[in-house]
């Protein structure tokens, strides 16, 4: 059985594990009525899953020292079909809370796993490869909306009934796919986790940094844009497919992304990206109407996500063998502890009178002098290329 077919189970696994991780957002509302909870509390409950997103990235790349990354994948798929029916069954927050948590690990776990895995398995188109992964990831967070809203015509916890069973189903289908293709043994010579962190630092610094705040801000954001909508004047529907534009937007960025990931300069193309997603931040705080808010939804959604796969292929095609996935843990465990609290942020703000519009552009502020510090940074040369 070829790689192909491997790629093909993994882009499938991808889907529902950040299906997992975005599926609370449009869920909030009815969270909120469900378990009588306020903004701020909301807030967190969205955050537990990008907490738990963040914290076992760097243990999972000392196990991946250890451990060959397929079945560590593998793994991963266990533990979010099993998280995904504790959630359908929460009778409180703290279980629902507990389940949001576990949801979390399995995709941090995963991405520090597969993301390694998938470069390797094409080595000369990484861009290309993590375009194609990453674009299967962001139809999961396309069609979140409309999944829940299908999902509600039965009950909340149906929407977590059904990614139980298919990660189930999808788990079984990467064992099989993995047992018969033809592994890359490039991480086979990654056995000293501290050691690539220590000799990859100013990688990782810079990919925690930019991806850091930006993913601060992105947590913030897209976590409240249905009620930011709202505010906004429109109505709830309209509201609900603005989150869904806004995720629609990331699948040709990262399919055009990793495109151009490939044929342009990494940094030039990191840092000119970063400051149109701080732009389209600060459009969107001062725009209104359906027209405008559409127009400005569908740009940003477009840019967040090309930095976020822009930045991947980045540091995966430019760190060699024996440190990619140890460094690339170090990295992708830092950058998430950085941008997990964004929605308790938001939602602590709102709680306490300030609105949406002030919030985020006071964001877009702060993410706007990091990226403007670290275009000084490069023109002095002092930036990893």
């Amino acid at each position: 059985m070829s790689r192909g077919r491997l790629f093909g189970t993994l882009c499938s696994l991808v889907l529902l594990i950040n299906l997992a991780r975005v599926v609370f957002a449009p869920l909030l509302k009815e969270l909120m009525v469900e378990f009588s909870i306020n903004e701020g509390t909301a807030g967190l409950l969205a955050t537990m899953v990008w907490v738990g997103s963040a914290l076992p990235r760097v243990p999972a790349g000392w196990l991946l020292t250890r451990v060959a990354r397929h079945r560590v994948v593998l793994w991963t798929g266990v533990v979010l079909s099993g998280s995904a029916l504790l959630t359908a069954g929460s009778n409180s927050v703290v279980t629902l809370s507990g389940g949001a948590l576990l949801m979390g690990t399995a995709s941090g776990v995963y991405f520090v796993a597969a993301n390694p895995l998938v470069s390797e398995l094409y080595p000369r188109r990484v861009g290309w490869a993590m375009g194609v992964h990453g674009t299967a990831s962001q139809v999961a967070a396309v069609v979140a909306a409309p999944f829940v809203t299908l999902a509600l015509l039965f009950d909340w916890r149906t929407t977590f009934l059904a990614i139980g069973v298919a990660a189930a189903v999808v788990t079984v289908a990467l064992y099989l796919a993995a047992r018969r293709a033809s592994l890359p043994n490039g991480g086979s010579r990654d056995r000293d986790l501290v050691g690539a962190a220590m000799s990859e630092w100013r990688l990782i610094t810079l990919g925690v940094v930019v991806l850091g705040f930006a993913g601060f801000v992105w947590q913030g954001l897209f976590t409240f844009y249905e009620l930011y909508m709202v505010q906004k004047g429109l109505s709830d529907a309209a509201a609900k497919n603005m989150l869904t534009v806004v995720f629609a937007a990331g699948v040709p960025a990262f399919y055009l992304g990793g495109r151009f990931a490939d044929r342009l300069p990494y940094v030039p193309y990191l840092l000119g990206n970063l400051l149109a997603f701080v732009a389209s931040v600060l459009l969107l705080t001062v725009s209104g109407g359906l027209v405008a808010l559409f127009a400005v939804t569908a740009v940003l959604g477009y840019l967040i996500h090309s930095l976020f796969i822009v930045m991947d292929a980045f540091i995966l095609a430019t760190l060699p063998g024996e440190t990619r996935a140890s460094a690339y843990a170090v990295y992708s465990g830092g950058m998430m502890l950085a941008q997990a609290a964004g929605s308790t942020a938001v939602g602590a703000a709102v709680a306490r009178g300030a609105t949406y519009d002030a919030v985020f552009a006071g964001l877009a502020g702060v993410l706007g002098i990091v990226a403007l510090g670290l275009c000084g940074l490069r023109s002095a040369g002092r930036l990893p290329t």
